[in-house]
């Protein structure tokens, strides 16, 4: 996984720190000392994204070292939300993790595995919590709203 890092110098940390701050907020950034080891800096939010992205990989690599049961069935046993999943559903949750996840570490975007792991969590949650039993209110004539100040 590379990924295009903007460079600072140490010494422009010090002068200018709000300008490097910022772009760390935005994507990491790699800061270069001449006296040492250069340094990645970035967010909180990246940083805990990336934690997130290597614990769901070494999940998919216990799944993928297990040889009992179908890629659905052993991804369950790891992930049990999935088992309130309909069997074809659970296929296809198998499927979209797998690409996700490999998508996001061969491009170093954590947030491509994050956002189809908790899409497919949260739909599990919602479907045990009945949410898709509730037959929903449709509105006979639609509702007119402002739109919005910039």
């Amino acid at each position: 996984m590379s990924r295009t890092l903007k460079h600072f110098q140490s010494s422009e940390l010090s002068r200018n720190s709000l300008k490097v701050f910022s772009a760390a907020e935005i994507s990491p950034v790699l800061v270069t000392r001449r006296d040492g080891e250069s340094l990645i800096l970035m967010s909180e939010k990246e940083a805990d994204a990336q934690s997130e992205l290597f614990e769901f990989a070494a999940q998919l690599i216990a799944v993928t070292t297990d040889d009992d049961g179908s890629l659905e069935e052993r991804m369950a046993n790891r992930f049990p939300w999935m088992l309130a999943l309909k069997k074809e559903s659970r296929k296809q949750c198998a499927d979209d993790l797998v690409t996700a996840a490999r998508a996001a570490l061969s491009t170093g975007q954590a947030h491509l595995a994050i956002a189809e792991l908790t899409s497919w969590r949260e739909t599990a949650i919602a479907l045990a919590a009945g949410w898709n039993t509730i037959e929903p209110e449709w509105l006979d004539e639609p509702i007119r709203v402002e739109r919005p100040v910039a």
